[in-house]
């Protein structure tokens, strides 16, 4: 279950580990709509509810997502151990280090590192 919860005074939309893969726009779309009614700041998105073309940036999949969370101005937090897909690909690891030097999109490990960012 999704949950709204405040980290030193910020409001997160936490989504749940488990429920449909977010794999395009749409689901962007629509964790956003629901994050924005509850008047969060931030979502976080467990990486097992990625789709594995988020992590394979010729698909464009991570683009368009991130585009979406820009475009209405929600930041997007990917919570988990991305380290198989990073591995791979020198790209992806220069997406993620870009990101997260940004207050847009961070990935994070765990929900330590999490407060950490989020405490300024």
């Amino acid at each position: 279950m999704n949950t709204l919860r405040t980290i030193h005074d910020v409001p997160v939309f936490l989504c749940a580990a488990e429920g449909e893969p977010i794999a395009g726009e749409r689901e962007a779309l629509d964790l956003i709509g629901d994050a924005s009614y509850q008047g969060a700041r931030w979502v976080v998105v467990p990486v097992e509810r990625l789709d594995e073309t988020f992590f394979r940036l010729s698909t464009r999949v991570a683009g368009d997502i991130v585009g979406k969370f820009a475009n209405y101005r929600l930041g997007l937090v990917i919570l988990g151990d991305i380290s198989r897909h990073t591995a791979d690909s020198s790209a992806l690891r220069d997406f993620v280090r870009e990101c997260n030097r940004g207050r847009q999109t961070w990935f994070v490990a765990d929900a330590g590192e999490l407060e950490e960012r989020l405490r300024g």
